[in-house]
């Protein structure tokens, strides 16, 4: 194993990337309750970034390394290239061959890569040789359920030099429904030398538990599960590596972890573009008690931040 690589996924807990989630505020949410786990930026095109470097998605604090920038693109170069840039806020470059949305498959970017395994492998060769730090793939078991081409995928990027792969237990066409397949993680992990991290539907310490008895992998990758609960990867890594078990927090807690996230929205994009850009993010935090629905649907009707507050500071946790 690369040694590098190994130091950063040593907690066995990773941040996966999600498009317009996982930006500077999310991760900087994670990274107040784990100092060690792997952060991972949402997808960023390599299109968008040649045309314009935007500051908002490559925005990194100093403590937040270990931290992977993925890169989308179906251009080898022009992906080598923008790798090279991110080099100097990244401690690894991650390359998304999973994302199954239809405008970003249409484009040949993202899992349409699992159905020319050549030019990911390119794209991978491309990369890996103009930049000094680590790289991984991210990838799914398949662009369909007859396609599940995973495991020679895999053997294909780690030949074209990845030194760590996430893969995400559905196919493209499940997008994100159905239930991720755990145990077809293992075939992989027998397959290849490298790490590998298995992804999907870990939403809590007894399914990372779970996912890695089925899977055999190295380590997790949390998406969907840090949504509403930032700890939860910390809580995650302390169970794994220490044994110990944190609870998950009250809906008090939550509340105030939702306010921390929008002020730092807001911070980060002023107060109307802030507020609508966290919108997405309060059916997570706000969910499992009487009249969360109706707090919801005014929540997200709600531009001024003043009156958000006050329905929050309303709420009798």
């Amino acid at each position: 194993m690369n040694t590098k690589v190994q130091t950063l996924i040593a907690s066995r807990v990773s941040l996966a990337p999600m498009a317009g989630i996982t930006d500077y505020v999310l991760r900087s949410l994670v990274r107040e309750y784990s100092s060690s786990c792997l952060l991972t930026t949402e997808m960023i095109s390599s299109e968008a970034l040649t045309q314009v470097k935007d500051t908002v998605i490559t925005k990194r604090d100093n403590n937040h390394s270990p931290i992977s920038y993925q890169l989308s693109g179906h251009k080898p170069q022009m992906i080598a290239d923008c790798a090279k840039y991110l080099e100097q806020f990244a401690d690894m470059i991650d390359i998304n061959m999973g994302c199954p949305v239809n405008k970003v498959v249409k484009g040949t970017d993202g899992c349409a890569l699992m159905r020319n395994p050549d030019l990911a492998q390119e794209i991978v060769k491309t990369v890996k040789a103009n930049i000094t730090i680590p790289l991984s793939v991210k990838f799914r078991l398949g662009y369909t359920y007859d396609e599940l081409n995973f495991v020679q995928f895999g053997e294909k990027m780690q030949e074209a030099g990845a030194d760590f792969i996430t893969i995400h237990g559905r196919t493209r066409s499940q997008m994100y429904g159905g239930k991720a397949d755990w145990k077809k993680i293992a075939e992989l992990k027998h397959s290849v030398d490298i790490p590998v991290f298995a992804n999907g539907d870990v939403v809590s310490i007894e399914t990372a538990v779970q996912c890695l008895e089925e899977s055999e992998a190295d380590g997790v990758a949390i998406g969907r599960g840090a949504l509403g609960d930032p700890s939860l990867l910390s809580r995650v890594e302390k169970y794994l590596n220490k044994g110990e078990y944190t609870h998950p927090p009250c809906l008090g807690e939550k509340i105030e972890i939702l306010k921390k996230h929008l002020r730092k929205e807001i911070e980060l994009r002023g107060e109307d573009t802030g507020v609508k850009f966290c919108r997405k993010f309060i059916p997570y935090y706000l969910n499992g008690f009487t009249g969360a629905s109706k707090l919801r649907g005014q929540l997200v009707l709600i531009d001024n931040v003043k009156e958000v507050f006050s329905i929050l500071n309303s709420i009798k946790a």
